[in-house]
This record gives structure tokens, C-alpha cells and sequence, in this order.
């Protein structure tokens, strides 16, 4: 296979997964309440999609699979079959066994046929299902009778190929093959098209067909064949007896597909730029094989229809610009080089601000200038790695109902503010960590439905996520209106464990942050869902590792929710620099929480060499970060210098510091990737003036305290160490 034949490969593994996902949230959306054709359609569309480019590349075990899945759809969007839970629950199996064998073929392993022949079966079996149960079932609303849905005995078809099909991979053949499947086929050949000999181009298609079909096949299975190049050719299907289907109807380029919902603002006798291809409906991938028909899509667009699959607004003719998929690489070398530009930005601020004279006026103003288009690239480049959280959200309406039949308990979920905004990266790493919280707020959370009925709640439970933007950060919550954290139990708990002394008295608040601590749980029994006390400890971690915080508020008998502050990207870090000897270090303006001037008498010794510094009635370890990092400081007396205070998973430490400089946005350098990694260091960034300045990682330098043999000493002046 050649590499350019690979990347065709590459987009086709992707665009299945996009389907895949279509289909599964429209399939939990018919699970919910009254059919809906469209949104039948709407998964009919992505499986067939899904099966055409499986054939077109050669996976003929997952076309014939996904082909028993579209034939079980069928059924249910004319009518011949009930959508049914049943149905639903084989469907989503079949959604899963198509994830495993799109993900087998793409490694290049054996698929898990024994499952698949399993499953098959099961479809096949379902197929003949009634319409309707005398149980009372819901079947799916019969649509319209479409143009050419009754079978004629034989069609006359028209076909042209736009020049362009044979560049973008696309074959004839194919077409021509897959109608002999149909019944017998006569081909006749146009070639009125043809150019001279010495212009003739082979990679461009110039012949055009008339196609004569003997067979007792309907006008719906015809078009249905030439879905794969939908948009790339000009196509008119006739009966042979005009008595026996309804009349042709001439299909130009721009047709939508026969289920499609028509577009009356398209003129099928307008002419049509065949240099184009015009952009799919945003929740559904692209009739024809994506990566042969490479269609611009928009993926915030496609995350955001996958929540509620419904009928895509038909293109205008505004000139609406359509998105391209980008080599992550790529994104990155531009975000790269645009933390250049800002670096160089700030090297010239800095001189123009120490220049004086008039001659130097223009200066000044021309890199104000400078400075206003830098934030804007800025800006601009870092939408590019922005996504909706929606991507990381449409997992779960899967979870909650499986998660929920699995418990016996009724749940229903609610979405809040997907189409906030937040880095690629960030996305990527807070899947697990939601993960947690949803199904901790299933298991401890939401209760039995007959233990709602005696607390005088619906049998329902609510699960919420939501997410927004608050200032420069994203903040999420995962909510349930359940039983709420038993303070008295955890403590308990906690003082059985160890963790709290039999005397010692917490707040709320601190007997609520117990639960992330490692190896805490008050799960009577182990089970696969929770009870081991691995997963909140996990779920802080990871989140710290993003620079972020989570906190848990809660109300006996109203519910709980878990809240993660996160910033927007890691990229670009809002910081404070500070001065400690020759050397400038960054901090995460997250962490602070205040800088203060250390008064004689507030200083004291704990276990004989930790320092602590009286605020405000708490005790507050001190760093000192000269001695941390072996370098000189101004004063080895804390009376001379700052302490600032900053926290990080609930506790807070004072580092000592020489000089408290100016805040900026500094550029993240990755110290893995230039030099290693160094514990208590997070990255690098370049200054103004050339200096190298290294970024404080707050978390990491308590665990380094701790790790340093001053354990104890932390935990006896604050608690949560």
C-alpha cells in the first residue's frame, strides 16, 4: 500500500469513528421517548456511509457487517420494525462490535469474528420482528413514500462522472460493478467529452454512461449506489415502464441524498463548479467515502449535532467557510512559532521602553502596533487547538444508561454549555478524570428509585455536567441531586483509617476533601464500578497535572457536586515573575493566593528545621527556594525578603523570594522535550531580555517537601498534608 494510499486510509479510520459516534448518540436519542424518522435516518445514513467506505477499501467483513446493521435500520425507518429498547441494546452491541473491528482492521489484527457472527445473527433475527408489540411499542413513524420506493422492472439511467472523480479516487468501475449486483446491466459509453489525442489528461474522467438495468429493483436501491459519489455527477434514473413507478426525476450534482431532507433554496438546473464539493450535513459524515471525497467539515459542529441528531440546515449560498483537517504537528509548529513571535515581541518592548528621544516616537508606536497584532495571532492560533468540551461530553449519555440498568437505578442526564471551549490537550486528559466523577455520583450518589420514593424525590435522579468560562479558566461540574456525602460516615471512616485523630476536630469543608485522599472509600462492598478508593485520589492528580483544582461541595439529602477549575490551554500561562538572587522564576497566577512582608515574631520551627509562618490565625510552612534550587539569595533573613503564599490541593505554602517583579503571559517550554524533567519545575519560558526563567510547579515542589523527610512536620501544621 502506498503512503499517500495510507492517508486516504488514516481519514477513512477517523471518519468511522466520527459515524460510529453519530450513530450511537442517535441511537440513545431514539431510546428516550417517540421515534423520529429523521433521526433514523440520520444513523441509517452513517452506517451506509460506513459500509461504502469499508468496500472501497477492501474490509469486506466489516461492509458485510455494517450491511445487516443498515438492513435492521431499514426496516425500522419504513415502518416494518418497532423501535424497540431490544433493538436499541443490539444496535449499541453492533455499534461496539463495529468499534472493535474498525480498530482491529486499523492495527492490523484479526477481528473478533466469533462476536461478530454472534451479533450478526442476533440482527438478523431482529429483522423479523413485528412492526408493532400488542404490548403497546412504539413503532417508527412510516415516511412518505418517496419518488421511485415501489420496485419497476428495469431502469434507464444517465450517468456522467465530474472530471475531477478519478483524481480524488474514485472509480467508475465501482459503480458499474456494484449495479450488476442489482441485475443485469447494459453499459453504453459517451464519449462526446473526449478531448483530442495530444490534450487527453488520464487522470481526469471524460466518458460518460448510459446505463440500461433489467432487474425488479426499486428507484431507492439504485440511487442508493451512487451515494459514494453524491455531488460528483450529473445522474438521471428513469423506469423503462413508465407505468410501473412514479415519474424520473432528474438529479443534478447538488441532489441530497434520497432520505435527506430537500434544500428548496438549491436549483437543480443551476450550474454547478465541479472544482467544489459541497459540505456535508454536519452530523452526518459524508455519503461518499471520506477519503476519497476529502469534504471539509466543521468538528465542533459534528460534536455538537452528536448530542441530538436532527436534520442539518442545508447550505446557503453565503459562501460559509467550511473547515479542513490539520496534522496535529502542523497546529503545533504554528503555536510554536507564534510563542517566537511573542518572545520577540517582548524583546522589543522592552528596548523601546528604555529609548528616549523623538526620533525614537515611531519606535514606540510601531511596536505598540507590534504588540496589539501579536495578541491577536496569539489568539487566533489558539482557537485552532480549541474544541468544544461537548467531544469529551457525548460519551456519556452511553455510560449513564448502561452504568444506570447495571445499578437499577434511573438516571437522566443533563448537558450544560457543551459548546464550551477548551485546548485540545486539556480535552484529551480530563476524559478519565470525568469518567470518575460520573460514576462515583451513580454509585454513592444518586440513589435507588424506592430510596427516592421515602425521601419524597422523583424516581428519577438528575445527573448534571455543565462547563463555562470564567475568566481565563474553564470551569466544570459534575452534579446529582442524590443522598449527598455522609459527613459523619467519612469521618468516621477517616479516624478508623488513621487518616484523622481521634480528637482532632475538621470542618465541613475538610471532611469533604477527604474522599481524594489514596486508598479512602465507604463502599461496604468492592465492585467493579467503585470501592477499592483509587479513583478520587486519581481524578485530583491528573487534574493538578493540567494545572487545575477540584472541590466538592455538598448538602445531606439535596446531592453533591464536584467542581474542576482548569485553565483554557497550557500553552500560554498567565504568570507572576519573582526574583530569588540572579535567577527569576514564574509562578501560575492560579496559585497565588497573596504576597505578604514577614514581621518579626511570626516565624517559629516545627520538629526543629521547618519553618512556619503565622496568617491570620494558620500556620503556613515556609520554602525557601534558594536553598530548594542551591543558588544565593540577597538575605538568608526572612525579614528581608517576601514570602508569597500559594496553594495547591487545598494546602498552602509560603515561598520565600527575594523580589516580587511584574506579571505577563509567558510562552510554556517544555523542559522534557530540551533538556529532563526536574521535580518542582513544570517548564521554561524565554523573557524579554533573553533570560531563560524557569515555571514553578506548585504542586510538585509540596510533594517535594514531603518526600524530603518533612512529612510530619507539614501534616502537624496543616492538616491536609
Amino acid at each position: 500500500m502506498s503512503d499517500d494510499f495510507s492517508e486516504f486510509l488514516d481519514v477513512f479510520f477517523e471518519e468511522c469513528a466520527e459515524g460510529l459516534d453519530v450513530m450511537e448518540s442517535g441511537l440513545l436519542a431514539l431510546d428516550g421517548g417517540t421515534p423520529d424518522g429523521e433521526a433514523i435516518n440520520t444513523i441509517f445514513r452513517a452506517a451506509h456511509s460506513i459500509k461504502g467506505g469499508a468496500a472501497t477499501f477492501d474490509f469486506p467483513r466489516l461492509a458485510d457487517f455494517t450491511h445487516t446493521v443498515e438492513a435492521l435500520l431499514d426496516r425500522m425507518r419504513d415502518g416494518r420494525r418497532a423501535v424497540t429498547r431490544d433493538a436499541v441494546d443490539l444496535l449499541l452491541a453492533a455499534v461496539d462490535a463495529l468499534r472493535g473491528m474498525v480498530a482491529a482492521s486499523r492495527a492490523g489484527e484479526p477481528l473478533d469474528e466469533a462476536r461478530a457472527a454472534d451479533l450478526k445473527r442476533d440482527l438478523e433475527a431482529a429483522m423479523d420482528a413485528p412492526a408493532a408489540s400488542a404490548a403497546g411499542e412504539t413503532a417508527a413513524p412510516t415516511p412518505a413514500v418517496q419518488d421511485g420506493a415501489e420496485p419497476a422492472t428495469g431502469w434507464r439511467i444517465r450517468f456522467v462522472p465530474a472530471e475531477e472523480m478519478l483524481a480524488r479516487g474514485n472509480d467508475p468501475l465501482h459503480i458499474l460493478r456494484a449495479l450488476e449486483e442489482l441485475g443485469r446491466l447494459e453499459v453504453r459509453t459517451d464519449g462526446a467529452g473526449l478531448p483530442a489525442l495530444d490534450a487527453l489528461d488520464t487522470t481526469r474522467c471524460h466518458l460518460g454512461f448510459d446505463l440500461t438495468l433489467h432487474g425488479t429493483v426499486s428507484e431507492v436501491q439504485v440511487r442508493e449506489v451512487f451515494a459514494w459519489v453524491d455531488g460528483e455527477c450529473e445522474l438521471h434514473v428513469a423506469p423503462l415502464d413508465p407505468a410501473a413507478a412514479s415519474p424520473p426525476a432528474a438529479v443534478g450534482r447538488d441532489e441530497p441524498e434520497p432520505h435527506a431532507a430537500h434544500d428548496p433554496t438549491t436549483d437543480p438546473e443551476a450550474p454547478v463548479d465541479t472544482t467544489a464539493t459541497a459540505e456535508p450535513p454536519a452530523a452526518v459524515p459524508s455519503a461518499a467515502p471520506p477519503a476519497l471525497v476529502p469534504a471539509p467539515r466543521a468538528g465542533p459542529a459534528v460534536a455538537s449535532a452528536a448530542a441530538k441528531p436532527q436534520a442539518a440546515p442545508a447550505p446557503t449560498g453565503g459562501g460559509e467557510a467550511g473547515s479542513i483537517r490539520v496534522g496535529i504537528e502542523k497546529v503545533d509548529g504554528l503555536i510554536n512559532l507564534v510563542g517566537e513571535l511573542v518572545i520577540t515581541q517582548s524583546m522589543l518592548s522592552s528596548i523601546a521602553e528604555g529609548a528616549n528621544g523623538v526620533d525614537l516616537e515611531k519606535l514606540r508606536d510601531g511596536v505598540a502596533q507590534l504588540v496589539r497584532n501579536t495578541r491577536e495571532l496569539q489568539e487566533m492560533a489558539m482557537q485552532i487547538r480549541m474544541l468544544p468540551i461537548a467531544t469529551s461530553f457525548n460519551r456519556f449519555p452511553r455510560l449513564v444508561r448502561d452504568l444506570g440498568a447495571r445499578l437499577g437505578k434511573q438516571v437522566e442526564l443533563r448537558i450544560e454549555g457543551g459548546g464550551t471551549e477548551l485546548d485540545k490537550t486539556v480535552l484529551e486528559k480530563i476524559g478519565d478524570p470525568l469518567v470518575h466523577l460520573v460514576r462515583n455520583s451513580m454509585d454513592h450518589g444518586i440513589e435507588r428509585p424506592e430510596q427516592r420514593r421515602a425521601a419524597g424525590k422523583p424516581d428519577i435522579g438528575v445527573l448534571t455536567l455543565a462547563a463555562r468560562h470564567e475568566g481565563g479558566n474553564i470551569v466544570i461540574e459534575v452534579g446529582d441531586d442524590g443522598a449527598g456525602l455522609d459527613t459523619a460516615r467519612i469521618l468516621a471512616k477517616a479516624r478508623e483509617r488513621g487518616l484523622v485523630g481521634v480528637d482532632e476536630d475538621l470542618t465541613e469543608a475538610q471532611v469533604h476533601d477527604l474522599v481524594f485522599r489514596a486508598g479512602f472509600s465507604t463502599a461496604e462492598q468492592v465492585s467493579d464500578v467503585s470501592g477499592r478508593g483509587v479513583g478520587m485520589d486519581v481524578v485530583r492528580r491528573n487534574i493538578q497535572e493540567l494545572g487545575g483544582a477540584v472541590t466538592v461541595t455538598s448538602a445531606a439529602g439535596t446531592g453533591s457536586t464536584f467542581t474542576i477549575r482548569l485553565p483554557l490551554t497550557l500553552a500560554i500561562l498567565d504568570g507572576q515573575l519573582v526574583r530569588v538572587g540572579a535567577q527569576i522564576y514564574i509562578l501560575s497566577l492560579l496559585s497565588v493566593v497573596e504576597s505578604v512582608q514577614v514581621k518579626p515574631g511570626l516565624v517559629s520551627r516545627v520538629a526543629g528545621h521547618t519553618e512556619v509562618f503565622a496568617l491570620r490565625g494558620r500556620y503556613i510552612p515556609v520554602v525557601r527556594l534558594h536553598r530548594l534550587f542551591g543558588i544565593d539569595a540577597d538575605s538568608a533573613r526572612l525579614e528581608d525578603g517576601l514570602l508569597v503564599v500559594v496553594e495547591a490541593a487545598g494546602r498552602r505554602v509560603a515561598l520565600f523570594i527575594d523580589e516580587l517583579l511584574g506579571q505577563q503571559q509567558v510562552v510554556i517550554k517544555s523542559l522534557e522535550s530540551n533538556y529532563r524533567h526536574v521535580q518542582g519545575l513544570s517548564g521554561a519560558t524565554i523573557l524579554g531580555d533573553g533570560r531563560v526563567a524557569l515555571i514553578l510547579d506548585v504542586p510538585r515542589l509540596i510533594q517535594r517537601e514531603l518526600a524530603a523527610g518533612r512529612g510530619a512536620a507539614l501534616a502537624a501544621v496543616d492538616p491536609a498534608a
